[in-house]
């Protein structure tokens, strides 16, 4: 089951489970589309592993399976936005 992290490993940014704003990679890594797509092009720092937008859990499975209230924060600063 994903963990659905609560925020953003770059900028932390608050990622609810409802989120339609949240990135993840394979290893559960999670970023705000924000980050994914200006510093991060879609790629995730740690892994190198594609970003793609975290599912949704219904509210109604919140209850019995809740998102996880541990906040990950890269070690290493993430790269800069790139300028448009």
């Amino acid at each position: 089951m994903l963990e659905l992290r609560p925020n953003c490993e770059c900028c932390d940014r608050d990622l609810p489970p409802d989120s339609r704003e949240a990135m993840m990679c394979s290893f559960e890594c999670t970023f705000c589309a924000d980050c994914a797509s200006t510093r991060l092009d879609g790629r995730c720092p740690n892994c190198g592993g594609e970003l793609v937008r975290r599912p949704v859990r219904p509210a109604g499975k919140l209850a019995k399976n809740p998102a996880s209230t541990r906040r990950v924060l890269r070690a290493e600063p993430c790269p800069p936005a790139r300028a448009a």
